[in-house]
């Protein structure tokens, strides 16, 4: 199957975008980003897989519009997701502009060119479209509008904590200082899989519903953990 990968120079999308070269059933991965995989820091990624194809295109990101893209983006079976911000921070307009603007101009490109595609996309534990708080009740439209869009499926994800595996480092200063500071109790929390998953995880998670497309459409962190651990 063909995969594109939307954010795949994050720390969860180079979890993803390892785990789709290294899967036998994949044989091309689309990565579209706003810029080139670093050979340094995205270290997990094999940039040299013949799989792997890069789109580098910051202008689109910018302006939320993937209309030019429409050819290069067609024939396709799945895109994965991973992409996002956080919200410390920032305004209401802003955040609603990146995280649900940005997503859904994708989409509407994508479930134009290939009907027959799965989107999986990750939000985050709390998600609700009916939330008081802002990120949430944003990330909960996004969620409504995709399952909304007349793809082959569309899915939610909904993890707590992630943990880097693989060597993959955040790109997110503070948040890699405070990962590496406060390691010994991430690492505990990593012991409960209804609080923590892992980069690696979460890709084979993606894949399995892609291959399988189950009934269910949200799952939260104990739910892809059963489905990317489970043989």
């Amino acid at each position: 199957m063909r995969v594109i990968v939307f954010g795949g120079s994050g720390m969860v999308g180079q979890g993803v975008l390892r785990e789709c070269l290294l899967a036998t059933d994949v044989t091309e991965v689309l990565s579209v980003s706003r810029r080139a995989l670093d050979a340094t820091v995205d270290g997990a990624v094999d940039r040299r897989s013949p799989k792997l194809r890069e789109l580098v295109v910051p202008e689109a990101f910018t302006a939320c519009d993937f209309t030019s893209l429409a050819e290069q983006l067609s024939g396709y079976d799945a895109c994965l997701f991973p992409l996002g911000v956080s919200s410390v921070g920032m305004k209401e307009a802003e955040y609603t502009r990146i995280t649900r603007d940005l997503t859904l101009a994708v989409a509407q490109v994508l479930v134009e060119r290939n009907p027959g595609m799965v989107f999986v996309y990750v939000s985050g534990e709390g998600t609700d479209a009916n939330s008081k708080t802002m990120w949430s009740r944003v990330k909960g439209g996004v969620e409504n509008a995709l399952m909304a869009m007349p793809f082959r499926a569309a899915y939610a994800f909904r993890p707590g904590l992630i943990l880097a595996k693989n060597g993959i480092r955040s790109k997110v200063a503070l948040y890699d200082f405070v990962y590496r500071a406060l390691y010994p109790l991430v690492w505990v929390l990593g012991q409960f899989p209804k609080i923590a998953t892992d980069t690696q995880t979460v890709g084979l998670a993606m894949l399995r519903v892609v291959r399988e497309t189950p009934g269910q459409r949200v799952w939260n962190t104990a739910g892809i953990n059963s489905l990317g651990r489970r043989g």
